[in-house]
């Protein structure tokens, strides 16, 4: 009885396996915190352009009203002149879900001050401009 030394099993070691989830755990701690960045100041801009959109819809309602400059405009006039079936048509709330609530006309519409806060980090004071 002769035993073939050559047809051994390969396999990876404990050791080895440990290293690839050890680096690979790694990269994740240093990508998440991008990644999580990232999706705060793409909420922020989302924001910004929410708020133009606002301005515009309340000063084609102000238009089509004969409103003029300093009168209420409520959240159900405004939202009528955005695209349907847009969140913030159906809603009047901006992505983390605070209000934006009733405009006024000819004054630019301002960032809800938890949406503010919840985006400090990635965010400052010239990024909200003109919409302090």
């Amino acid at each position: 009885m002769k035993m073939n030394l050559s047809s051994r099993r390969t396999g990876f070691t404990l050791v080895e396996i440990m290293i690839v989830v050890a680096i690979i755990a790694l990269l994740a701690a240093i990508a998440v915190p991008g990644f999580l960045r990232a999706r705060k100041r793409s909420q922020a801009s989302r924001i910004i352009n929410d708020l133009r959109l606002i301005d515009s819809a309340v000063d084609q309602y102000a238009i089509e009203t004969a409103k003029k400059s300093g009168d209420p405009v409520a959240v159900t006039d405004w939202t009528n002149y955005l695209k349907k079936g847009t969140n913030l048509y159906s809603t009047g709330l901006d992505i983390l879900g605070n209000s934006y609530g009733p405009q006024t006309v000819d004054v630019l519409p301002q960032v809800p001050a938890t949406s503010k806060t919840a985006l400090s980090d990635v965010t400052d004071v010239a990024f909200w401009s003109p919409y302090n």
